[in-house]
């Protein structure tokens, strides 16, 4: 069953602002996560309906407060490249407990969690602490949400871009490494979040020539 509201923590990412009108537009309301009041006011111009959340700062109650209403949860947010070791804790992996600790004690089922290429793999010694520690904290947060006993999805992109979406990707358990739009990425989160069999499901997905409804299709 289509979810009939969606929160999206780290609503104002450019993953979620590409993800915002592709379920606004299928009638799915949007509830999109932001702490600043720029974000919120965009995010309302958009048609979704901005609450505010400081990921870094909130407990699992801030969280509930912020899913009230929604039947799905898409953790979309990242701490970005900079290089604080510390923030790759607070967003990417204590926002990501958060998330899911928040939709268990509310009810919330589907949870559709963006993570990373390859995070499961030994990190290379040259990758340097800021890698290691993004790569760590998305394995870990992973490893929660396959654990949580949630109707989730784990989507893992490669190298991200800004290029116009091609609604074609390359799609599987493990893929080589290569780049995505970011459009491209939200409207497979869309895509996953019609489809029920893709609960369960953990996917590498890069650019590439299979039709995105095709590619989940032949995996779930």
């Amino acid at each position: 069953m289509r979810p009939e509201s969606v929160a999206i923590v780290g609503g104002h990412g450019k993953v979620a602002l590409a993800l915002v009108p592709l379920l606004l537009a299928r009638g799915t309301n949007v509830v999109a996560l932001a702490r600043r009041d720029e974000h919120m006011r965009h995010l309302a111009s958009l048609g979704a309906e901005p609450r505010r959340l400081d990921i870094e700062r909130a407990d699992e109650g801030d969280f509930a407060v912020a899913f009230a209403g929604c039947d799905a949860v898409v953790f979309s947010a990242g701490a970005g490249p900079d290089g604080n070791i510390d923030r790759k804790r607070t967003v990417d992996l204590w926002g990501s407990l958060m998330s899911i600790s928040a939709a268990s004690a509310t009810g919330i089922e589907r949870f559709v969690q963006v993570s990373a290429i390859g995070v499961d793999q030994p990190i290379d010694d040259g990758a340097g602490p800021v890698w290691a520690a993004y790569v760590a904290a998305k394995c870990e947060a992973d490893a929660a949400l396959r654990d949580s006993g949630l109707g989730w999805t784990i989507l893992r992109p490669g190298a991200l871009t800004d290029e116009p979406g091609t609604g074609r990707v390359t799609l599987g358990p493990v893929v080589a490494r290569g780049a995505i739009p970011r459009a491209d990425v939200a409207a497979v989160i869309a895509a996953v979040l019609d489809t029920p069999t893709t609960v369960g499901g953990q996917w590498e997905l890069v650019g590439g020539d299979t039709p995105i409804a095709d590619a989940i299709a032949a995996l779930s």
